[in-house]
């Protein structure tokens, strides 16, 4: 309440300051020092008249406002505004809700430096009032408002000071007021670009949130890839190792021991771990000699991998699924079984392990259902996306040779596989 009756007194006064000035000039140029009785009458009511101005003002400005003290009273609005972007982002979403402001007329931006000028026509609130029809005193009226906008870069933060004000000289808010015009202009620029960042924030967490929901779907494909590699053997080596304990328990032994080796190798990992080729060898060579216990002397294995090449980091089960196929379709079905060979040849970019068999071959009676190798291609997509390849072949002069090319940096963060 004393705020509001110190602007209107301070906004009386100024005025009787400048209509003292031009009452003094019309004294001396206009009556020659001999003005009328009434005369003095037209300070009292230009006065009275600037008060009601003043306090319609005042009441105006309680109606935009929570607050009424000085800052919002004020003809002249000053906000400073921290902006959580980059500079050129922050520029550009300020310019963006000036532009769109209602009456906007010019507006100049420069980009090097991070400026916006605008000019905004005034809208009276009281266009109908009896003294605004009063054609004389409308050159005291403002026409215009304008906006300059600055964009202070920052470390990630964009700092935006903005004024709104009259298009007029400072010292008219003597006895001038704008009817909050420039304090709804400065609202109206501050929800916009709230507005805009709220709308950022909801489009950021909607990607995010689609990413996660991709990184979960892929997860979820993987796993289920993971869980279509056919667990058959597990049956087959425990019914093999009951038989193995009446006639052979030296034998049930050692099939028992390689299947815990294999099954200690075959464990879920942990979300962010990681196969190794030396791992994947270990678990291929458990289930090797379980099968080479079960098929005897038509099993014969040949492993060529160097020492190095055990640490580089390979999908797993994938060594595992071309195994079981070379057994499965290539050896088995084959009366005096085969010859299985693993090895791995790389170069800077790449690693590149073959399973090789000379088995029957591609013949319709030994070919399967292809979910293994469909599982194999589609994890080495999710998993490296075109950085992987997958290829099978003839091998010379029977088999089938098959290949997995991944690159020799496999990263960390590509580890659902």
């Amino acid at each position: 309440m004393l705020t509001s009756l110190v602007f209107i007194l301070r906004k009386t006064f100024g005025g009787m300051v400048i209509l003292s000035v031009f009452i003094v000039l019309v004294v001396n140029v206009v009556f020659r020092y001999n003005p009328p009785d009434w005369f003095f009458l037209v300070p009292i009511v230009l006065s009275a008249l600037i008060a009601a101005v003043a306090f319609s003002h005042v009441r105006r400005v309680r109606l935009i406002s929570t607050e009424v003290i000085a800052s919002t009273l004020a003809n002249r609005q000053h906000l400073q505004i921290e902006i959580p972007l980059e500079a050129s982002l922050a520029f550009a979403l300020v310019e963006a809700a000036i532009r769109e402001l209602p009456g906007i007329e010019q507006v100049e931006s420069a980009h090097d430096s991070l400026q916006v000028r605008a000019k905004i026509k005034r809208i009276n609130p009281y266009q109908d009032h009896f003294f605004n029809q009063i054609k004389y005193l409308n050159w005291l009226a403002t026409k215009r408002n304008q906006i300059l906008a600055t964009v202070t870069p920052g470390d990630d933060v964009g700092s935006v000071s903005l004024l709104c004000e009259p298009e007029r000289a400072v010292w008219t808010d003597l006895f001038l007021v704008d009817n909050g015009t420039n304090l709804e202009n400065m609202q109206a620029i501050s929800r916009a670009i709230l507005r805009r960042m709220a709308e950022l924030r909801r489009q950021e967490q909607a990607a995010v949130q689609q990413t996660v929901s991709e990184k979960e779907l892929t997860v979820a494909k993987l796993n289920l890839l993971h869980a279509q590699v056919e667990p058959h053997f597990l049956y087959n080596t425990l019914a093999s190792a009951q038989i193995l304990t009446r006639t052979d328990p030296a034998g049930a032994d050692h099939m028992l021991g390689n299947l815990i080796t294999y099954l200690r190798y075959s464990l879920p990992r942990t979300e962010n771990s990681l196969s190794t080729l030396g791992e994947e060898l270990e678990r291929a060579k458990a289930y090797l000699d379980i099968m080479k216990i079960r098929m005897g002397s038509r099993l014969q294995l040949q492993i060529e991998v160097t020492d190095n090449l055990r640490t580089i980091l390979f999908p797993s089960m994938m060594l595992q699924t071309l195994i079981e196929n070379a057994i499965k379709h290539g050896l088995e079905p084959q009366s005096g079984g085969g010859t299985i060979w693993i090895f791995a040849r790389h170069n800077e970019q790449s690693v590149a392990i073959t399973v090789a068999d000379n088995g029957r071959g591609f013949s319709a009676e030994g070919a399967g259902t292809g979910i293994g190798l469909r599982n194999i291609r589609e994890r080495l997509r999710l998993a490296y996306d075109s950085a992987a390849s997958f290829a099978i072949a003839a091998n010379f002069p029977s088999g089938v040779a098959a290949t997995i090319n991944v690159p020799a940096n496999f990263l960390q963060g590509t580890n659902h596989v």
